[in-house]
């Protein structure tokens, strides 16, 4: 009974634990975003699924391309064999919360010594044993709980980063995908411009076969068909990178991987973003930087409980005879019970003190990197707001540009064509036209990206989306 009561009186205090108490780190969210311009406030519905944000674009391509990633990025199985990772290490901590039971058997030929063998006993003799050995290390300090904390924090972690990779893999395939079909913009764009420049040099030499324009006139008809000819074929290779990129992402050899050329269509979202404070709950980078400043935190009491004493419990039963056939006979069992075995560190060169200093130090950084997160999350969202902002107001004038420059160039033909001026001036209307163009369909992709990354920067897609 007196050895019982010890354990018991020892396990009754295994509540003690020397880390911090722990809350997260504060932060000072601003009131609203700079750059909201007209968007919305929104309740975010932080529990709701923030999954298949892509699907409002309305791309059939897009969404089947999206289908693709859970099953076939290897990043994102890297990722998931990352977590199961960090689920088994926190596994693993947590069974130091329980007793440790290791069996035993040994079969030995014994010979004594003759200055110690009693003389009714032989010198030379069988030992053979069966035994459970049990340990239990009294929590005392809260070293194992705050083990078994800091793990699980790291797990919740890791589910945070691979949440994060999910949508950055997500995100980067939108991006290409809208860069792809922007390509197949410019590329229609470029193939209408070499049509036309095919038809003004074929204009200029059956002029210049009459007599009526010069040399000169079709060398500069034919060097603007050829330079159109040149973006052509660099609008085509970029189309082939992004193309290949793609086919990484979804899982695929670039050699098996084709997407038939489609301009871009498609307007972006119209959603509402949600106030600053927000965010915090809904970034999974955030989370991730968060969890790991708890898990740090209890580090800190891991660190401080190697100042103390460990105690451990252990205990053994099992079967010892010097004749196997006794072997499993009541008379062969042995037992021993102790109340425990202490171990405390004397004199360690400074290394405890190191190690509660790096501990302090961790947790610091972690401290830094969340509020860092923090701050990258809301520059990230306010950059976006503000590329649709003015990107919205880029279009329109565009586009205004665009109608001009097209009757700019009607009328430089119509007054080459009367003999009125040279090509030249039909050159650089055809080039200012083809920029125009290429612009306006440049803003269009930068639209669609920004877009994109909006909805990345908030972590992902909202319900009830809209825009007053």
């Amino acid at each position: 009974m007196k050895y019982a009561l010890i354990p018991a009186g020892l396990l009754a205090l295994t509540a003690c634990s020397f880390a911090p108490d722990y809350a997260p780190p504060e932060t000072t969210p601003p009131a609203a975003y700079k750059e909201s311009g007209d968007w919305r406030p929104a309740a975010p519905a932080d529990t709701a699924p923030k999954g298949e944000w892509w699907i409002q674009f309305g791309d059939s391509d897009l969404n089947a391309l999206e289908a693709h990633i859970a099953a076939d990025n290897q990043s994102l199985r890297a990722g998931t064999a990352r977590l199961a990772e960090a689920r088994a290490i926190a596994q693993s901590a947590r069974a130091d919360l329980f007793p440790h039971i290791d069996g035993g058997a040994s079969a030995d030929r014994l010979r004594r010594s003759q200055t110690m063998r009693p003389k009714t006993l032989p010198p030379i003799y069988n030992d053979d044993k069966l035994s459970l050995d049990v340990s239990y290390e009294v929590d005392l300090w809260g070293r194992v709980k705050n083990s078994v904390e800091a793990a699980a924090d790291e797990a919740q972690a890791s589910a945070a980063d691979l949440a994060v990779l999910d949508l950055s893999i997500r995100s980067e395939l939108a991006t290409d995908y809208f860069s792809l079909r922007g390509a197949d913009t410019s590329q229609q764009v470029l193939e209408q411009t070499i049509e036309a420049d095919q038809a003004a040099l074929d204009l200029v030499t059956r002029r210049h076969q009459g007599g009526i324009a010069a040399s000169a006139d079709v060398a500069q008809a034919k060097a603007q068909l050829e330079l159109a000819k040149t973006q052509a074929s660099d609008i085509r290779l970029k189309r082939s990178q992004l193309e290949h990129a793609i086919a990484i992402l979804v899982g695929v050899a670039p050699a098996q991987f084709q997407l038939p050329a489609k301009p871009l269509t498609g307007e972006p979202l119209a959603f509402a973003v949600g106030q600053p404070s927000t965010l915090l709950e809904r970034r999974p980078d955030v989370a991730a930087a968060e969890r790991r400043v708890a898990s740090a935190n209890a580090r800190i009491g891991i660190a401080k409980a190697a100042w103390f004493p460990v105690f451990n419990l252990g205990a053994l039963i099992g079967l010892e005879t010097s004749y196997p056939a006794n072997l499993l006979q009541a008379s062969s069992a042995i037992w021993a019970l102790g109340p425990g075995a202490l171990s405390q560190s004397i004199f360690d060169g400074g290394r405890i003190q190191a190690q509660n200093d790096q501990a302090r130090a961790a947790f610091d950084e972690a401290v830094a990197d969340y509020r860092q997160t923090t701050l990258s999350a809301w520059r990230e969202v306010e950059d976006q707001l503000a590329a649709l902002r003015y990107l919205e107001s880029e279009s329109v004038t565009q586009s205004n540009a665009v109608e001009a420059q097209r009757e700019a160039l009607a009328q430089a033909r119509y007054r080459y064509q009367a003999g009125i001026v040279t090509f030249l001036e039909v050159v650089v209307n055809q080039n200012a036209l083809l920029a125009a163009e290429l612009t306006a369909a440049d803003i269009h992709l930068r639209q669609m990206t920004a877009n994109v990354l909006l909805i990345k920067g908030l972590g992902g897609g909202w319900q009830g989306n809209g825009q007053e």
